[in-house]
């Protein structure tokens, strides 16, 4: 795999921050206490320092997944109607270790007013339900994938990419 020029890296961590940006909703995978694998989705946020929160309920399997296993993966892909090869469609994904905010904390409050703010008053019939549960997912490595022969490493610190 050839080298990228520096500006090339910014090009492509720009648009590794667009593809972000441009979601509502992350891929979730999950897994039991018993290794069982699980994918699904949720609505997020996410604050400066590049953790994502997601509000989910009890009845969904992934939110037992979290409370039992807390790791996670996430990715964001570009629509299929939007890519030109699907055998390299542009996506970013992140292995997080998975934290629950509690009620009391500050955090929740706050993360919930963003979840409100993005998604409108869903969120705020949501609250009232005691089987939800506020995660914060704290990406730990991240890969971004552009193409073919396009694969980068995310630096969850910075945001920036580098080679593999």
């Amino acid at each position: 795999m050839s080298k990228h020029t520096k500006k090339e890296l910014e090009d492509f961590t720009m648009a590794c921050h667009e593809l972000i940006a441009s979601q509502q909703t992350l891929i979730l995978s999950t897994a039991s206490a018993n290794c069982v694998p699980d994918i699904s989705y949720a609505p997020f946020v996410r604050d400066h320092a590049g953790v994502f929160y997601i509000y989910v309920s009890e009845l969904a399997s992934h939110t037992a997944n979290l409370l039992n296993n807390p790791q996670a993966s996430l990715m964001f892909i570009r629509p299929e109607s939007e890519s030109p090869n699907l055998f390299a469609r542009e996506r970013a994904v992140f292995s997080c270790r998975v934290k629950e905010i509690a009620r009391d904390d500050d955090c929740y409050t706050t993360r919930l007013n963003a979840l409100q703010d993005k998604f409108g008053e869903v969120v705020s019939l949501l609250r009232s339900l005691s089987d939800f549960h506020l995660f914060a997912l704290h990406p730990e490595n991240g890969r971004y994938v552009a193409g073919f022969g396009r694969a980068f490493m995310i630096d969850v610190n910075d945001g920036c990419l580098s080679h593999i």
